[in-house]
């Protein structure tokens, strides 16, 4: 078999998922669908809402946080971008993805589609569907130039929804080639900081599920998208699946992904987490922060302060999110404003930051990020930070976890329900899976 067959036989396949890897995934589960509640509230969320609703009439899914539903493409596109608007949503970091994101969105609306799955049967889904994006992640190994959150996350978006739509197993090849004919998102959105970033994951999961309906009436795709010559390994990231897809069923990557404490560019994270670990009385007292960090972790979040920034530049603005953290304690996604922006108290606190590039070679790594703590009284700290805070090797912990599940939930543009709201804390399969 080759890598492709491999991958396709992967997702097709029925599968068991193993209780520890299942009581990671309901958790990020959980994080997935409160961020999407949160991103219900935020700039642009009606204006996505607003063009899904013009795309045609139904009612198939609901939207997170708006009490409100619409055809399946649609709900999967709005739930996408509120997913990821604020930069909140967990995310693989070896492979630069958002891996719940696009899944959870398509799923969710497939899942209501056919009118509710088993949580063994969305479960499983889930799984196989953030294990593919994992895969493509993990496997490139040239820098990021594609979102890979979008391309990546698409592929394994439609084969997650193809599981539960019913389509037999040898028309998932074509799934993953009309997936592949729709995947798209630069990291052009991402230099300009610019709301489109998030729209590509909104159409990230339209495009998911459209392959599976695509397929449902009898439509063909590609079938050599990873490997051919013009395949996903030879357009959208370098690298090759060997020695990676041999594994798929037997390790399950979703147990890797880090949940992110504060809405804002992962990248960010190293920093605000060594900050909020230091304590309000030393951040009060500190003149400077020296940040020597990886080159992703520069090209990420490394930008300048700029008065008219947008919210989406200013979530991966570094300077901008220390001022927050230095200031407040926490990153609340109501502080991106324009008279935030440039405010002269913050715009000091936000100076006192230098960014200093490291010699790391790997140009998808994120750690280790060192840095170099001045104080008022002329003493100095230094600080290493091997593993930042939510990832496996360093989690948030219950009560964090809940605290931020809670304060996700304040933003929505409609709070949930008593009995969503204690679902999502509880059995947040039963959301996704959709049943009555």
């Amino acid at each position: 078999m080759t890598a492709t067959e491999d991958v396709l036989a992967f997702a097709a396949a029925p599968h068991a998922i193993p209780a520890v890897v299942a009581g990671h995934a309901v958790r990020l589960l959980g994080d997935t669908l409160a961020c999407g509640f949160a991103g219900s509230g935020a700039p642009g969320a009606d204006g996505v809402y607003a063009a899904a609703s013009r795309m045609g009439a139904g009612d198939d899914a609901p939207v997170l946080g708006r009490g409100l539903r619409l055809p399946a493409p649609g709900a999967a596109m709005v739930n996408g971008f509120q997913i990821h608007c604020l930069e909140w949503d967990a995310v693989h970091e070896p492979a630069v993805v958002h891996a719940m994101s696009v899944v959870t969105a398509a799923l969710h609306a497939a899942c209501h589609r056919v009118g509710g799955v088993s949580d063994d049967e969305a479960l499983a889904a889930l799984c196989v569907g953030v294990e593919v994006a994992c895969l493509l992640g993990v496997a490139a190994t040239s820098g990021l130039r594609f979102f890979r959150p979008a391309t990546a996350g698409v592929m394994g978006a439609a084969l997650a929804v193809a599981r539960v739509e019913g389509l037999p197993a040898e028309r998932f090849g074509d799934v993953l080639g009309l997936a592949y004919s729709q995947a798209a998102g630069t990291m052009q959105a991402h230099v300009e900081g610019s709301i489109a970033l998030p729209l590509q994951v909104a159409l990230a999961a339209r495009a998911a599920v459209t392959a599976v309906d695509l397929v449902h009436y009898d439509l063909s795709g590609p079938r050599d998208v990873l490997e051919g010559p013009f395949g996903y390994f030879r357009l959208f990231d370098e690298g090759s699946l060997a020695g990676h897809a041999d594994g798929l069923g037997r390790q399950w990557r979703i147990v890797e992904l880090s949940v992110k404490p504060f809405p804002s560019g992962r990248a960010s994270h190293a920093t605000l987490g060594m900050l909020h670990a230091l304590g309000a009385a030393k951040c009060a007292a500190l003149t400077a922060i020296e940040a020597r960090v990886p080159p992703l972790i520069a090209r990420l979040v490394g930008r300048p302060w700029v008065e008219d920034m947008t919210t989406a530049y200013a979530r991966l603005c570094l300077p901008f999110l220390v001022a927050l953290m230095l200031t407040d304690g926490r990153i609340d996604p109501r502080r991106f404003t324009a008279a935030n922006f440039n405010d002269p108290e913050l715009r000091r606190l936000g100076a006192m930051l230098r960014v200093v590039v490291d010699d790391n070679p790997d140009p998808n790594a994120l750690f280790p990020q060192d840095f170099t703590l001045r104080f008022a009284d002329g003493q100095s700290e230094q600080v290493s930070v091997p593993v930042t805070l939510g990832a496996p090797d360093n989690p948030l912990g219950p009560a964090r976890q809940a605290e931020k599940l809670a304060f996700a939930l304040s933003l929505a543009a409609t709070p949930p329900d008593a009995a969503t709201r204690a679902a999502l804390f509880d059995n947040p399969l039963s959301l996704l899976a959709g049943r009555p």
